[in-house]
């Protein structure tokens, strides 16, 4: 039979390191919740409640009433205080309509036209408001700045071309619904798009010395 080698440490001293080494906070039990505090201390009083009662038919009778009026005071404290809200999401600021204006519109178009035949409608609606903007901005109704946001497009629309406000308006808003709604986008939205930029680019802008200024000016 095999033996084991003597102890070499007696029992006291393995014990006080044992002591030492659960004393480590790391070895804490971290404490109770205090809805489980709360909850367990109504369960000790109720307990209490059904033992000092319990024992003719209304000492049960009062024991459940008890019980009873217990539950619906946490009930209505929870309901009223400590109700569980919806959790707020970090609300996304609204990203700028980021457009490589060294890009003509007819090559926004091309690439649009592309990313459609590979059924990528949502990029390629985006490929079409992009071309939209690089066409207002070379007719003079947007700044030649990239970065600006598509509130600010139409805006600027507004203001250069009164007429198209509206087509514009509902042709970002188609664009904004699609890109950063994740609406369903296909050949219809694409369609309509286009029927939208016709409208805009068809708008007439007004004659110089109306009061109306150009929105800004384009790069060489």
């Amino acid at each position: 039979m095999l033996s084991l080698p003597p102890p070499v440490h007696d029992a006291e001293e393995v014990r006080q390191a044992a002591d030492a080494i659960l004393a480590d906070p790391r070895y804490d039990v971290p404490p109770e919740p205090l809805p489980e505090r709360i909850l367990g201390w109504f369960a000790e009083q109720i307990g209490k409640v059904l033992g000092s009662v319990v024992g003719s038919g209304a000492g049960t009778v009062i024991a459940w009433a008890a019980v009873a009026a217990a539950i619906g005071l946490v009930v209505h404290l929870i309901v009223r205080h400590g109700r569980i809200g919806r959790i707020e999401l970090p609300v996304r600021a609204r990203a700028s309509t980021m457009v490589e204006l060294s890009r003509s519109p007819a090559e926004w178009r091309a690439e649009a036209d592309a990313l459609e035949a590979e059924g990528r409608w949502r990029e390629g609606l985006r490929a079409r408001y992009r071309g939209l903007i690089a066409e207002l901005v070379g007719l003079g109704d947007l700044p030649d700045r990239a970065g600006r946001t598509a509130g600010e497009h139409v805006a600027d629309v507004s203001r250069r071309r009164p007429a198209a406000a509206e087509p514009m308006a509902a042709a970002t808003a188609l664009f904004e619904r699609a890109w950063y709604g994740g609406a369903a986008t296909g050949p219809d939205e694409a369609r309509r798009f286009r029927d939208l930029e016709a409208e805009v680019l068809a708008a007439p802008a007004p004659h110089p010395g109306d009061g109306h200024e150009p929105a800004g000016m384009v790069r060489a």
